[in-house]
């Protein structure tokens, strides 16, 4: 397990997080940092609590604004791929079709030169 020191609100913590991750979550924390820094800065020294609070209430906005935008995405694709679906079965119907009419062209030719050519 690796540890982190990160610095949120001008206090340092120790983090414990998975190696490879801690990029990652001094990454997170520098996030976290700006948003108690706009919240400071909006509403003044309003206490620790306060602000860890009104910190994670704008980060769950966030998520659900994302995760809405995510549902409209995947709505999407679902409808893009239902639409594709229907596409492809268009194309292999209208495929069918035309091999259809293409073999009676042919037996029609070969009706039309069986007449034309002399028997012996």
């Amino acid at each position: 397990m690796a540890t982190v020191m990160v610095t949120i609100d001008g206090k340092t913590y120790r983090m414990a997080c998975d190696e490879g991750q801690e990029n990652h979550l001094a990454g997170l924390a520098q996030k976290l940092d700006r948003y108690i820094s706009h919240l400071k800065s909006s509403f003044g020294e309003i206490g620790d609590h306060r602000l860890s609070v009104m910190a994670g209430i704008m980060v769950m906005d966030e998520m659900s604004e994302l995760e809405k935008r995510l549902a409209h995405l995947e709505e999407e694709n679902q409808t893009l791929q239902t639409s594709q679906a229907i596409t492809t079965s268009q194309i292999i119907e209208y495929e069918r079709t035309l091999a259809a009419k293409l073999d009676q062209v042919a037996q029609r030719i070969i009706v039309l030169v069986n007449r034309i050519t002399p028997r012996n």
